[in-house]
């Protein structure tokens, strides 16, 4: 009856599969990586329209219920977060028409595309804590071989740190699942919510919601455990870099509020507490980080740890406002951080690099770019009218209600510094003459790509729009905020009673 509920994850791998056969043929590849993402984001807004019409959605493997079975399940966070993925797929494989080098093609790109999208579309669709390390595992390895596929020394350094980290975080994950399955005898998320909650060991509990909030915490960009992302993030071709940057941190951000939402209940334990300690820790380093660079994409990277920060915040914050805002904050990151690393690109190739300190002039001669940066950059600081302003007001707005003056003040401070950071990208890419160089000179005669410019218009029109007509986005924040704060009904629907 709900099969269809499959059909995001169903969709990618099968795309991996065909483009397999077509690998020496670019145009199949990116033809059919094109139709599989419109696609992808159909079933998005579908899953988005019926879990908000209908309620939450269970799909129960080969009718197997659940715990004993593997069950999908998509509430408002799930499918607000699978047609978000879908937006950037699209952006990002149109893009990669004109960005993705022939040989980097042949390579195997657009299947390991689709099944990295496959893996984060598990990841957001999957309701056992098994099944979310397989999607994880999924999603590392299809993600390692999309870093390192250009097989430059910067790429191999930045993919072994990477895998390195990731691997401890895979290493946390296990022990968790091995210690909660001999704690509770299951791993369905809704099943743990009732059994946990029962618990006789709740300090046993506490040190395993601690194994997970780290590995997650790893996932995430999370302090102090986030030296990976400025390390490997600024390596791969741009499109890989957008999409790593919308989506990856992403998957284990939404992971750490299923986790505290549904399963760890946060109780008088001092976790919150630590919580929202890591969340003020990373977006002050994040911030500083990036005003510290002088390479689009690192500053950039820096920025993708600072805003985890905010999305953390709400989760640990823990009132309805807060959740809302973290929903609405992820919504606006992801379309938003993807359309800068994409924009970057535009960057590298008509201001002829990443390093600020060798491009410039684009306002001159490429006033379109200049334009298309003005407002994924502002949006980020926090500008009115975009989608970044309301995100940012609302956790400011949750932490003043929660009586959190200080952390409201902590963020309206970071969201100045990132401001300070988009302005020196400005300034020197943008506005200070261009230097006078034969790389220079070469990249002011090339010719605008359609395909570069129209997914990142495209993005840059939905910045504006959220930030113009915010109250239905927030009005789906907020519906899928009051599911996790009250988590039965989607207890009831994946296992079939109350807890």
């Amino acid at each position: 009856m709900n099969g269809w509920l499959a059909a995001p994850i169903i969709l990618p791998f099968s795309s991996a599969a065909i483009s397999l056969l077509g690998r020496r043929h670019p145009l199949f590849q990116s033809g059919l990586a094109i139709a599989t993402a419109f696609l992808h984001l159909g079933l998005g807004v579908w899953l988005l329209y019926r879990t908000h019409m209908t309620g939450i959605t269970v799909l129960h493997l080969g009718s197997w219920q659940a715990p004993y079975g593997i069950a999908l399940a998509a509430d408002h966070l799930c499918a607000l977060m699978i047609l978000i993925t879908g937006v950037v797929y699209s952006a990002v494989v149109v893009y990669s028409r004109a960005d993705i080098r022939k040989e980097i093609l042949e390579r195997g790109y657009y299947p390991l595309l689709h099944i990295l999208v496959g893996g984060i579309s598990g990841a957001f669709l999957t309701s056992d804590l098994f099944n979310l390390y397989v999607w994880f595992e999924v999603m590392l390895m299809a993600s390692f071989a999309l870093l390192v596929m250009g097989r430059t020394r910067s790429q191999l350094d930045g993919g072994v740190k990477y895998v390195a980290i990731n691997l401890l975080s895979t290493l946390l994950f296990l022990t968790g699942l091995g210690l909660i399955y001999a704690l509770s005898g299951t791993l369905n998320m809704a099943h743990l919510h009732a059994k946990l909650q029962a618990s006789s060991d709740p300090g046993l509990v506490a040190v395993v919601s601690m194994l997970f909030f780290t590995a997650f915490g790893i996932k995430a960009g999370l302090f102090p455990l986030f030296f990976w992302l400025p390390a490997s993030y600024h390596t791969p071709p741009v499109a890989v870099s957008a999409i790593f940057s919308g989506l990856l941190t992403k998957v284990g951000v939404y992971a750490m509020i299923r986790a505290f939402t549904l399963i760890f209940p946060f109780v008088d334990n001092g976790i919150r507490e630590l919580i929202l300690a890591c969340a003020v820790l990373t977006m002050v380093i994040g911030v500083v980080g990036a005003a510290s660079h002088n390479e689009v994409r690192r500053i950039l990277s820096f920025h993708i740890i600072s805003q985890v920060g905010y999305m953390v915040l709400g989760l640990g914050l823990f009132t309805p406002l807060a959740l809302a805002g973290t929903v609405f904050y992820l919504l606006h990151h992801i379309v938003v951080k993807s359309n800068l690393f994409l924009i970057s690109g535009l960057i590298r190739q008509w201001g002829g690099s990443f390093d600020l300190a060798k491009a410039g002039g684009l306002y001159r001669f490429r006033g379109i770019v200049a334009l298309l940066f003005f407002i994924p950059a502002f949006s980020l600081a926090g500008f009115p009218p975009l989608s970044g302003f309301w995100a940012k007001l609302i956790l400011i707005k949750a932490s003043v209600d929660a009586g959190y003056i200080g952390l409201a003040i902590a963020a309206a401070v970071v969201g100045l510094l990132t401001l300070y950071s988009m302005t020196k990208i400005w300034n020197e890419a943008f506005w200070k003459p261009a230097p006078q160089t034969g790389v220079n000179e070469a990249a002011k005669q090339m010719h605008f790509s359609p395909w570069m410019i129209a997914p990142v218009a495209a993005m840059a029109a939905l910045t504006v729009f959220i930030g113009i007509c915010p109250e239905p986005v927030y009005q789906l924040a907020r519906a899928a905020a009051d599911e996790l704060l009250d988590p039965g009904a989607y207890v009831y629907t994946v296992v079939g009673h109350f807890p």
